[in-house]
């Protein structure tokens, strides 16, 4: 299969393709023309790699994963580690988005005067200044 049909039937795009195959997620099976070819297993391949990128994993991550005779090696500790990180997640954005619910009703004067939303502040200046922290020097503004 060349890599627009890959293209075409994978829904992703030939540029994409080449990037992941720079970084090793996949392999060319050799050319026609100017156009790389590949099996037919590359498709389940892109779908494991889109799994991955929407469970949160970083294609370094899903490279590590993903065996170089196609065969996944997926480490149970890292999907273990990486549900964790998911539910912390969860749980963060459920109280925002309670909170943001209760501020949209709450009968303070203002929104500075409601508790919760002092909370809600409090929790973003919380998450900001660990952000700043764990950023590197050369990436604060």
């Amino acid at each position: 299969m060349d890599i627009a049909e890959v293209a075409k039937r994978s829904g992703v795009p030939a540029s994409t393709l080449r990037y992941y195959e720079e970084k090793g997620l996949i392999a060319s099976v050799g050319r026609r023309g100017l156009r790389r070819l590949f099996n037919a297993n590359v498709l389940e391949r892109l779908a494991l790699i889109a799994l991955g990128q929407s469970a949160g994993f970083s294609l370094e991550e899903i490279a590590r994963m993903l065996g170089a005779d196609g065969q996944p090696r997926i480490d149970r500790q890292l999907l273990s580690d990486k549900a964790d990180e998911l539910d912390a997640t969860v749980r963060k954005l459920t109280a925002m988005r309670d909170g943001l619910r209760h501020a949209a009703v709450c009968s303070a004067p203002s929104h500075m005067a409601c508790p919760t939303f002092r909370r809600l502040l409090g929790l973003a200046a919380a998450g900001a200044s660990r952000q700043a922290k764990n950023k590197p020097r050369s990436s604060l503004p």
